[in-house]
């Protein structure tokens, strides 16, 4: 991986910003090394270095590197990211905004990290609805603290499932005028279109409730 991180880096100069994701996958101490490792490619952040329940970690990790640290996308309970947040343990929140409860307690985790100078950076893969999308997208609207934003291009089906959602355009994400998160759904053409069972490659790495599968 640092061959790689160090080919990249190589490759696209410093104009580029990097970002990766070690999703939980090292042991601590491993993780604190590799943060050590990456620092001369000046990663953007460095994410999920720590499994929730290894998060006193962090305190290692900060006081051993300058690498910029994101975290956040499994926790579920304030008191996960409280501490790292009034600590400064990381750069970045990158909660589920609906796994830690919706909008209200996303818009108070920003609140308290911009009183401590950490950005947000929601979670926003392929597996975050079109709602969730928007939800995301109305947060960094009114973050005094937006970081960045994480987001995932669905097929053309699904925008003209669910007309108004977030477009991307040169990098940007662009919302509408429209009242609420300005999105809605098309159920006569979702009712072509039931949902089926299929199994997802990140599943496999997951348990049902999302538990991390690791080695």
């Amino acid at each position: 991986m640092l061959r790689m991180l160090e080919h990249v880096r190589g490759a696209v100069g410093d104009e580029v910003e990097l970002l990766h994701d070690i999703h939980e996958r090292l042991q601590p101490i491993d993780a604190v090394r590799f943060a050590k490792d990456v620092e001369p490619f000046n990663l953007f952040f460095l994410e999920d270095a720590l499994a929730p329940e290894d998060i006193d970690w962090f305190r290692t990790m900060r006081g051993q590197c300058a690498t910029r640290l994101a975290m956040g996308e499994l926790f579920v309970n304030p008191r996960e990211w409280q501490p790292l947040i009034t600590e400064r343990l990381i750069d970045f929140i990158r909660m589920h905004c609906s796994d830690m409860g919706g909008i209200t307690p996303a818009r108070n985790a920003a609140i308290l990290a911009n009183a401590h100078g950490v950005k947000t950076a929601w979670h926003g893969p392929g597996d975050v609805s079109p709602v969730g999308h928007a939800a995301n997208l109305h947060l960094d609207l009114w973050a005094p603290n937006f970081g960045i934003q994480e987001w995932c291009r669905f097929p053309d089906l699904v925008y003209e499932m669910f007309p108004g959602m977030p477009v991307v355009r040169d990098g940007y994400m662009y919302g509408n005028d429209r009242p609420g998160l300005g999105i809605d759904i098309d159920e006569e053409l979702a009712a072509r279109y039931p949902c089926t069972d299929e199994i997802e490659w990140w599943t496999q790495t997951r348990l049902p409730d999302g538990t991390p599968a690791r080695p």
